[in-house]
Protein backbone atom coordinates (compact mmCIF):
# COMPACT_ATOMS: atom_id res chain seq x y z
CA UNK A 1 0.00 0.00 0.00
CA UNK A 2 1.43 3.32 -1.07
CA UNK A 3 1.99 5.99 1.56
CA UNK A 4 -0.45 8.92 1.49
CA UNK A 5 1.21 12.02 -0.03
CA UNK A 6 2.10 14.59 2.67
CA UNK A 7 -0.44 17.28 1.59
CA UNK A 8 -3.19 14.65 1.67
CA UNK A 9 -2.22 13.67 5.20
CA UNK A 10 -2.42 17.33 6.23
CA UNK A 11 -5.78 17.76 4.49
CA UNK A 12 -7.19 14.78 6.41
CA UNK A 13 -6.55 16.62 9.68
CA UNK A 14 -8.38 19.80 8.64
CA UNK A 15 -11.92 21.12 8.44
CA UNK A 16 -10.52 23.40 5.77
CA UNK A 17 -8.53 22.41 2.71
CA UNK A 18 -5.05 22.28 1.20
CA UNK A 19 -4.50 23.93 -2.15
CA UNK A 20 -1.38 23.05 -4.13
CA UNK A 21 -0.22 24.52 -7.46
CA UNK A 22 -2.14 21.82 -9.36
CA UNK A 23 -5.45 22.82 -7.74
CA UNK A 24 -7.89 24.75 -10.01
CA UNK A 25 -8.33 27.46 -7.35
CA UNK A 26 -4.61 27.97 -6.74
CA UNK A 27 -4.18 30.97 -9.05
CA UNK A 28 -7.09 32.90 -7.56
CA UNK A 29 -6.40 32.05 -3.92
CA UNK A 30 -2.70 32.97 -4.02
CA UNK A 31 -3.46 36.50 -5.22
CA UNK A 32 -3.59 39.44 -2.85
CA UNK A 33 -4.90 42.99 -3.21
CA UNK A 34 -1.67 44.42 -4.62
CA UNK A 35 -1.24 43.16 -8.18
CA UNK A 36 2.51 43.90 -7.95
CA UNK A 37 2.84 40.83 -5.72
CA UNK A 38 3.29 37.67 -7.81
CA UNK A 39 4.46 34.94 -5.43
CA UNK A 40 3.85 31.20 -5.69
CA UNK A 41 3.58 29.37 -2.36
CA UNK A 42 4.28 25.64 -2.16
CA UNK A 43 0.83 25.15 -0.63
CA UNK A 44 -2.06 27.16 0.76
CA UNK A 45 -3.83 25.89 3.88
CA UNK A 46 -7.33 27.35 4.04
CA UNK A 47 -8.11 27.20 7.74
CA UNK A 48 -11.62 27.15 9.18
CA UNK A 49 -10.67 27.26 12.86
CA UNK A 50 -7.90 27.30 15.44
CA UNK A 51 -7.38 23.53 15.20
CA UNK A 52 -6.62 23.89 11.49
CA UNK A 53 -3.98 26.53 12.27
CA UNK A 54 -2.35 24.20 14.81
CA UNK A 55 -2.27 21.36 12.26
CA UNK A 56 -0.80 23.62 9.57
CA UNK A 57 1.95 24.87 11.87
CA UNK A 58 2.77 21.33 13.00
CA UNK A 59 3.06 20.21 9.38
CA UNK A 60 5.25 23.16 8.39
CA UNK A 61 7.48 22.73 11.43
CA UNK A 62 7.99 19.01 10.80
CA UNK A 63 9.11 19.66 7.22
CA UNK A 64 11.02 22.90 7.65
CA UNK A 65 8.57 24.83 5.48
CA UNK A 66 8.64 28.62 5.85
CA UNK A 67 5.21 30.12 6.51
CA UNK A 68 3.26 33.24 5.74
CA UNK A 69 -0.07 34.28 7.22
CA UNK A 70 -2.95 35.74 5.25
CA UNK A 71 -5.73 37.63 6.98
CA UNK A 72 -7.42 40.11 4.67
CA UNK A 73 -4.54 40.07 2.15
CA UNK A 74 -4.78 43.86 1.84
CA UNK A 75 -1.26 44.85 2.91
CA UNK A 76 0.68 46.71 0.24
CA UNK A 77 3.88 44.73 0.91
CA UNK A 78 2.20 41.41 0.13
CA UNK A 79 3.79 39.66 3.08
CA UNK A 80 0.82 37.23 3.15
CA UNK A 81 2.39 35.21 0.33
CA UNK A 82 5.91 34.04 -0.46
CA UNK A 83 7.51 31.74 -3.03
CA UNK A 84 7.88 28.10 -1.92
CA UNK A 85 6.32 28.72 1.52
CA UNK A 86 3.15 27.53 3.18
CA UNK A 87 0.48 30.21 3.23
CA UNK A 88 -1.73 29.84 6.31
CA UNK A 89 -4.90 31.41 4.92
CA UNK A 90 -7.29 32.68 7.61
CA UNK A 91 -9.70 34.43 5.23
CA UNK A 92 -12.46 31.87 5.84
CA UNK A 93 -12.38 32.58 9.60
CA UNK A 94 -14.82 35.50 9.66
CA UNK A 95 -17.27 35.01 12.58
CA UNK A 96 -18.25 38.17 14.45
CA UNK A 97 -19.98 38.04 17.85
CA UNK A 98 -21.27 41.33 19.25
CA UNK A 99 -22.23 41.79 22.90
CA UNK A 100 -24.18 45.06 22.80
CA UNK A 101 -24.64 45.13 26.59
CA UNK A 102 -20.94 44.84 27.35
CA UNK A 103 -20.11 46.83 24.20
CA UNK A 104 -17.57 44.28 23.02
CA UNK A 105 -17.04 42.22 19.88
CA UNK A 106 -15.13 39.00 19.21
CA UNK A 107 -13.82 38.71 15.64
CA UNK A 108 -12.23 35.90 13.64
CA UNK A 109 -8.83 36.80 12.23
CA UNK A 110 -9.95 36.43 8.62
CA UNK A 111 -12.63 39.11 8.85
CA UNK A 112 -12.39 42.47 7.15
CA UNK A 113 -13.55 45.68 8.76
CA UNK A 114 -16.54 45.82 6.41
CA UNK A 115 -17.76 42.55 7.93
CA UNK A 116 -17.19 43.85 11.46
CA UNK A 117 -18.89 47.20 10.80
CA UNK A 118 -21.91 45.43 9.32
CA UNK A 119 -22.45 43.58 12.60
CA UNK A 120 -21.51 46.26 15.13
CA UNK A 121 -23.42 49.06 13.41
CA UNK A 122 -26.65 47.12 13.91
CA UNK A 123 -26.22 48.20 17.55
CA UNK A 124 -24.78 51.67 16.89
CA UNK A 125 -21.28 50.54 17.92
CA UNK A 126 -17.83 50.62 16.32
CA UNK A 127 -14.10 50.40 16.95
CA UNK A 128 -11.41 52.20 14.95
CA UNK A 129 -11.26 50.30 11.68
CA UNK A 130 -9.11 52.00 9.07
CA UNK A 131 -10.45 53.85 6.02
CA UNK A 132 -11.17 50.96 3.62
CA UNK A 133 -13.80 48.30 4.29
CA UNK A 134 -11.62 45.58 2.73
CA UNK A 135 -8.80 46.07 5.23
CA UNK A 136 -8.17 42.92 7.25
CA UNK A 137 -8.86 43.06 10.96
CA UNK A 138 -5.63 41.19 11.80
CA UNK A 139 -3.14 43.25 9.83
CA UNK A 140 -4.59 46.61 10.81
CA UNK A 141 -4.73 45.71 14.49
CA UNK A 142 -1.27 44.18 14.81
CA UNK A 143 0.31 47.24 13.21
CA UNK A 144 -1.55 49.79 15.35
CA UNK A 145 -4.69 50.79 13.48
CA UNK A 146 -5.27 54.34 12.16
CA UNK A 147 -8.72 55.33 10.94
CA UNK A 148 -11.50 57.91 11.12
CA UNK A 149 -12.18 57.06 14.77
CA UNK A 150 -8.57 57.17 15.99
CA UNK A 151 -8.53 60.81 17.11
CA UNK A 152 -11.82 60.53 19.04
CA UNK A 153 -11.31 57.05 20.52
CA UNK A 154 -7.74 55.86 19.95
CA UNK A 155 -6.00 53.40 17.66
CA UNK A 156 -7.43 49.96 16.96
CA UNK A 157 -4.95 48.50 19.48
CA UNK A 158 -6.34 50.83 22.13
CA UNK A 159 -9.66 48.98 21.74
CA UNK A 160 -8.10 45.50 21.96
CA UNK A 161 -9.06 43.52 25.07
CA UNK A 162 -7.73 40.07 24.25
CA UNK A 163 -6.44 37.85 21.46
CA UNK A 164 -6.19 34.10 20.93
CA UNK A 165 -2.74 33.21 19.59
CA UNK A 166 -1.26 29.98 18.23
CA UNK A 167 2.48 30.01 18.97
CA UNK A 168 5.25 28.57 16.83
CA UNK A 169 5.38 25.37 18.93
CA UNK A 170 1.64 24.76 18.47
CA UNK A 171 0.54 25.95 21.90
CA UNK A 172 -2.52 28.20 22.08
CA UNK A 173 -2.59 31.09 24.54
CA UNK A 174 -5.02 33.86 25.35
CA UNK A 175 -3.20 37.18 25.53
CA UNK A 176 -4.70 40.00 27.58
CA UNK A 177 -3.79 42.40 30.36
CA UNK A 178 -4.24 39.49 32.80
CA UNK A 179 -2.88 36.55 30.77
CA UNK A 180 0.47 36.62 28.95
CA UNK A 181 0.62 40.42 29.37
CA UNK A 182 4.04 40.66 27.71
CA UNK A 183 2.68 39.02 24.56
CA UNK A 184 -0.42 41.22 24.72
CA UNK A 185 1.85 44.29 24.85
CA UNK A 186 3.79 43.08 21.81
CA UNK A 187 0.69 42.29 19.74
CA UNK A 188 -0.47 45.90 20.07
CA UNK A 189 1.73 47.40 17.37
CA UNK A 190 4.46 44.78 17.01
CA UNK A 191 2.99 43.13 13.91
CA UNK A 192 2.53 39.43 13.23
CA UNK A 193 5.94 38.53 14.63
CA UNK A 194 4.85 36.46 17.62
CA UNK A 195 2.27 33.92 16.50
CA UNK A 196 -0.89 33.35 14.49
CA UNK A 197 -3.68 35.38 16.03
CA UNK A 198 -6.91 33.49 15.39
CA UNK A 199 -9.37 35.89 17.04
CA UNK A 200 -9.53 39.37 18.55
CA UNK A 201 -11.78 40.88 21.22
CA UNK A 202 -12.41 44.64 21.16
CA UNK A 203 -14.26 47.15 23.26
CA UNK A 204 -16.68 49.28 21.24
CA UNK A 205 -17.76 52.92 21.20
CA UNK A 206 -21.18 54.40 20.52
CA UNK A 207 -20.92 55.50 16.89
CA UNK A 208 -23.56 56.03 14.22
CA UNK A 209 -25.37 54.59 12.51
CA UNK A 210 -24.94 58.07 10.95
CA UNK A 211 -21.95 60.36 11.39
CA UNK A 212 -21.37 63.85 10.05
CA UNK A 213 -18.92 63.93 7.17
CA UNK A 214 -17.27 66.52 4.95
CA UNK A 215 -15.95 66.02 1.43
CA UNK A 216 -14.18 69.02 -0.11
CA UNK A 217 -12.15 69.25 -3.35
CA UNK A 218 -9.74 72.07 -4.29
CA UNK A 219 -7.91 72.61 -7.56
CA UNK A 220 -4.16 72.14 -7.56
CA UNK A 221 -3.81 75.91 -8.06
CA UNK A 222 -5.44 76.59 -4.68
CA UNK A 223 -3.94 73.56 -2.92
CA UNK A 224 -1.16 75.43 -1.07
CA UNK A 225 -3.59 77.88 0.51
CA UNK A 226 -6.00 75.04 1.32
CA UNK A 227 -3.27 72.98 3.03
CA UNK A 228 -2.20 76.02 5.05
CA UNK A 229 -5.81 76.36 6.19
CA UNK A 230 -5.92 72.62 6.94
CA UNK A 231 -2.85 72.93 9.18
CA UNK A 232 -4.47 75.72 11.18
CA UNK A 233 -7.86 74.01 11.25
CA UNK A 234 -6.47 70.79 12.68
CA UNK A 235 -4.35 72.64 15.25
CA UNK A 236 -7.56 73.88 16.90
CA UNK A 237 -9.90 71.01 16.02
CA UNK A 238 -11.56 69.04 18.82
CA UNK A 239 -10.65 65.39 19.17
CA UNK A 240 -13.92 64.36 17.55
CA UNK A 241 -12.74 65.77 14.22
CA UNK A 242 -10.76 63.49 11.94
CA UNK A 243 -9.73 65.03 8.64
CA UNK A 244 -7.48 63.48 6.03
CA UNK A 245 -5.95 65.46 3.16
CA UNK A 246 -5.35 63.62 -0.11
CA UNK A 247 -3.99 64.53 -3.51
CA UNK A 248 -5.95 62.38 -5.96
CA UNK A 249 -7.14 62.44 -9.56
CA UNK A 250 -10.52 64.07 -10.13
CA UNK A 251 -12.96 61.21 -10.75
CA UNK A 252 -14.95 61.25 -14.03
CA UNK A 253 -18.35 61.93 -12.44
CA UNK A 254 -20.95 64.62 -13.07
CA UNK A 255 -20.24 66.41 -9.79
CA UNK A 256 -17.02 67.80 -11.32
CA UNK A 257 -16.54 69.90 -14.47
CA UNK A 258 -15.60 67.62 -17.35
CA UNK A 259 -12.43 69.59 -18.07
CA UNK A 260 -11.20 68.73 -14.56
CA UNK A 261 -11.62 64.97 -14.93
CA UNK A 262 -8.30 63.18 -14.43
CA UNK A 263 -6.45 66.25 -13.14
CA UNK A 264 -4.80 66.42 -9.74
CA UNK A 265 -6.95 67.73 -6.92
CA UNK A 266 -6.61 68.17 -3.16
CA UNK A 267 -9.43 66.49 -1.24
CA UNK A 268 -10.37 66.80 2.42
CA UNK A 269 -12.28 63.84 3.85
CA UNK A 270 -13.52 64.44 7.38
CA UNK A 271 -15.65 62.66 9.94
CA UNK A 272 -17.22 63.62 13.30
CA UNK A 273 -18.75 60.72 15.28
CA UNK A 274 -20.59 62.84 17.84
CA UNK A 275 -23.99 64.44 17.48
CA UNK A 276 -24.88 65.51 13.95
CA UNK A 277 -25.40 69.08 15.13
CA UNK A 278 -21.97 69.28 16.72
CA UNK A 279 -20.48 67.62 13.68
CA UNK A 280 -21.99 70.12 11.27
CA UNK A 281 -20.66 73.01 13.35
CA UNK A 282 -17.19 71.47 13.57
CA UNK A 283 -16.83 70.49 9.90
CA UNK A 284 -18.52 73.42 8.13
CA UNK A 285 -15.35 75.58 8.07
CA UNK A 286 -13.79 73.01 5.76
CA UNK A 287 -16.47 73.67 3.16
CA UNK A 288 -16.47 77.45 3.67
CA UNK A 289 -12.79 78.07 3.04
CA UNK A 290 -11.76 79.31 -0.41
CA UNK A 291 -13.58 78.39 -3.61
CA UNK A 292 -13.66 74.58 -3.73
CA UNK A 293 -14.79 72.67 -6.82
CA UNK A 294 -17.06 70.62 -4.59
CA UNK A 295 -17.92 70.93 -0.92
CA UNK A 296 -20.42 68.73 0.90
CA UNK A 297 -21.08 68.54 4.63
CA UNK A 298 -23.74 65.93 5.28
CA UNK A 299 -24.57 62.95 7.47
CA UNK A 300 -23.65 59.52 6.15
CA UNK A 301 -23.94 56.00 7.55
CA UNK A 302 -20.61 55.18 9.18
CA UNK A 303 -20.42 51.86 7.32
CA UNK A 304 -20.93 53.71 4.02
CA UNK A 305 -18.10 56.11 4.85
CA UNK A 306 -15.82 53.15 5.52
CA UNK A 307 -16.45 51.71 2.05
CA UNK A 308 -16.90 54.93 0.10
CA UNK A 309 -13.41 55.01 -1.40
CA UNK A 310 -12.83 51.29 -1.91
CA UNK A 311 -13.25 51.66 -5.66
CA UNK A 312 -10.37 54.15 -5.84
CA UNK A 313 -7.93 51.31 -5.02
CA UNK A 314 -9.40 48.25 -6.78
CA UNK A 315 -8.25 44.70 -6.16
CA UNK A 316 -5.48 43.72 -8.56
CA UNK A 317 -4.25 47.24 -9.22
CA UNK A 318 -0.52 47.74 -8.86
CA UNK A 319 0.57 49.69 -5.76
CA UNK A 320 3.81 51.00 -4.31
CA UNK A 321 4.08 53.05 -1.10
CA UNK A 322 6.49 55.15 0.88
CA UNK A 323 5.56 56.76 4.20
CA UNK A 324 6.81 58.77 7.17
CA UNK A 325 5.41 60.76 10.10
CA UNK A 326 5.35 64.55 10.25
CA UNK A 327 5.71 66.65 13.39
CA UNK A 328 4.56 69.72 11.49
CA UNK A 329 3.13 70.63 8.12
CA UNK A 330 5.52 73.46 7.30
CA UNK A 331 5.24 75.96 4.48
CA UNK A 332 8.25 74.30 2.85
CA UNK A 333 6.62 70.87 3.08
CA UNK A 334 3.42 72.22 1.54
CA UNK A 335 5.34 73.83 -1.32
CA UNK A 336 7.29 70.62 -2.00
CA UNK A 337 4.11 68.57 -2.02
CA UNK A 338 2.15 70.84 -4.34
CA UNK A 339 5.05 70.97 -6.79
CA UNK A 340 5.66 67.21 -6.67
CA UNK A 341 2.16 65.73 -6.98
CA UNK A 342 1.09 67.14 -10.33
CA UNK A 343 0.68 65.00 -12.30
CA UNK A 344 0.12 61.78 -10.36
CA UNK A 345 1.61 58.72 -12.11
CA UNK A 346 -1.47 56.49 -12.26
CA UNK A 347 -5.24 56.39 -12.03
CA UNK A 348 -5.19 55.10 -8.43
CA UNK A 349 -2.32 57.21 -7.08
CA UNK A 350 -2.70 59.25 -3.89
CA UNK A 351 -0.53 61.33 -1.64
CA UNK A 352 -2.14 61.54 1.77
CA UNK A 353 -1.84 63.23 5.14
CA UNK A 354 -3.54 61.51 8.09
CA UNK A 355 -4.59 63.72 10.98
CA UNK A 356 -3.32 62.19 14.23
CA UNK A 357 -3.17 63.45 17.82
CA UNK A 358 -6.27 63.43 20.00
CA UNK A 359 -6.84 60.17 21.87
CA UNK A 360 -3.86 58.59 20.09
CA UNK A 361 -1.47 60.95 21.85
CA UNK A 362 -2.90 60.44 25.34
CA UNK A 363 -1.48 56.90 25.63
CA UNK A 364 2.07 56.51 26.92
CA UNK A 365 4.41 55.42 24.07
CA UNK A 366 5.65 52.53 26.23
CA UNK A 367 2.15 51.28 27.15
CA UNK A 368 1.89 49.34 23.86
CA UNK A 369 4.40 48.35 21.20
CA UNK A 370 3.21 51.25 19.01
CA UNK A 371 5.70 54.06 19.75
CA UNK A 372 4.56 56.98 17.59
CA UNK A 373 2.00 58.56 19.89
CA UNK A 374 3.23 62.14 19.56
CA UNK A 375 3.20 62.41 15.76
CA UNK A 376 0.80 65.07 14.50
CA UNK A 377 0.43 63.75 10.96
CA UNK A 378 1.02 60.58 9.03
CA UNK A 379 2.33 61.14 5.50
CA UNK A 380 2.19 58.63 2.70
CA UNK A 381 2.79 58.33 -1.04
CA UNK A 382 0.61 55.62 -2.56
CA UNK A 383 1.25 55.17 -6.26
CA UNK A 384 -1.44 53.07 -7.96
CA UNK A 385 -1.66 52.14 -11.63
CA UNK A 386 -2.66 49.43 -14.08
CA UNK A 387 -0.32 47.06 -15.87
CA UNK A 388 3.38 46.22 -15.43
CA UNK A 389 4.38 48.69 -18.15
CA UNK A 390 3.84 51.47 -15.61
CA UNK A 391 5.96 49.91 -12.86
CA UNK A 392 9.23 51.72 -13.46
CA UNK A 393 7.74 55.18 -13.83
CA UNK A 394 5.43 54.93 -10.82
CA UNK A 395 8.04 53.48 -8.49
CA UNK A 396 10.66 56.03 -9.53
CA UNK A 397 8.18 58.86 -8.99
CA UNK A 398 7.30 57.55 -5.52
CA UNK A 399 10.92 57.28 -4.44
CA UNK A 400 11.80 60.71 -5.83
CA UNK A 401 8.93 62.48 -4.04
CA UNK A 402 9.71 60.60 -0.84
CA UNK A 403 13.33 61.76 -1.04
CA UNK A 404 12.27 65.36 -1.68
CA UNK A 405 9.99 65.25 1.36
CA UNK A 406 12.64 63.76 3.66
CA UNK A 407 13.79 67.15 5.07
CA UNK A 408 10.21 67.87 6.14
CA UNK A 409 9.30 64.61 7.92
CA UNK A 410 10.27 62.88 11.16
CA UNK A 411 12.25 59.68 11.61
CA UNK A 412 9.41 57.27 12.36
CA UNK A 413 7.16 55.27 10.06
CA UNK A 414 3.86 53.42 10.52
CA UNK A 415 4.64 49.72 10.12
CA UNK A 416 1.42 49.04 8.18
CA UNK A 417 2.63 51.44 5.47
CA UNK A 418 5.98 49.69 4.91
CA UNK A 419 6.34 48.26 1.41
CA UNK A 420 8.20 45.14 0.29
CA UNK A 421 11.58 46.92 0.02
CA UNK A 422 11.46 48.67 3.41
CA UNK A 423 13.18 45.96 5.43
CA UNK A 424 15.85 48.44 6.56
CA UNK A 425 13.24 50.59 8.30
CA UNK A 426 12.27 48.23 11.12
CA UNK A 427 13.94 50.41 13.75
CA UNK A 428 12.06 53.45 12.42
CA UNK A 429 8.79 51.51 12.71
CA UNK A 430 9.23 50.28 16.29
CA UNK A 431 11.48 52.99 17.68
CA UNK A 432 12.37 52.79 21.36
CA UNK A 433 10.16 49.72 21.76
CA UNK A 434 12.24 47.52 19.43
CA UNK A 435 14.55 46.12 22.12
CA UNK A 436 11.63 45.00 24.29
CA UNK A 437 9.95 43.46 21.23
CA UNK A 438 13.12 41.49 20.52
CA UNK A 439 13.17 40.15 24.08
CA UNK A 440 9.53 39.05 23.86
CA UNK A 441 10.21 37.53 20.45
CA UNK A 442 12.97 35.42 22.00
CA UNK A 443 10.50 34.06 24.56
CA UNK A 444 7.66 33.24 22.18
CA UNK A 445 9.36 32.59 18.83
CA UNK A 446 13.08 32.01 19.42
CA UNK A 447 13.53 30.26 16.06
CA UNK A 448 11.98 33.22 14.20
CA UNK A 449 9.28 31.14 12.52
CA UNK A 450 7.15 34.26 12.07
CA UNK A 451 9.57 36.39 10.07
CA UNK A 452 7.56 39.01 8.23
CA UNK A 453 9.60 40.17 5.28
CA UNK A 454 9.49 43.93 5.81
CA UNK A 455 8.49 44.16 9.50
CA UNK A 456 10.60 41.39 11.01
CA UNK A 457 11.56 41.57 14.68
CA UNK A 458 14.65 39.41 15.22
CA UNK A 459 14.79 37.52 18.53
CA UNK A 460 17.19 38.97 21.09
CA UNK A 461 20.46 37.06 21.20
Amino acid sequence: MLDTPPPDRLAASLRGSVITPAHPEYESVRKVWNGMIDQRPAMIVRCEGTADVISALDFARSRGLPITIRGGGHGVAGKAVRNDAMMIDLSLMQPVWVDPTARTVRVGAGATWGVVDHETQAFGLAATGGVDSRTGVAGLTLGGGVGYLARPFGLTIDHLKAAEVVLADGRTVNASAQESPDLFWALRGGGGNFGVVTSFEYRLNEVGPEVMTALVFHTIRSAADALTFYREFMADAPDDVACHALFVNVPPVEAFPEERHGTTTLAFVACHPGSLEDGETALSPLAEFGSPMLAVVAPMPYAALQSRFDASAPDGGRYYWKAQYMDELSDAAIATLVEGVDPLPGAYSKVFIDSLGGAISRVDPSATAFPHRSARFGFGISAGWEGPSGDRRAMAWTRALHERMTPHVSAGVYSNYLDHDDGDRVEAAYGANLERLQEIKARYDPSNVFNQANQSVVPAG
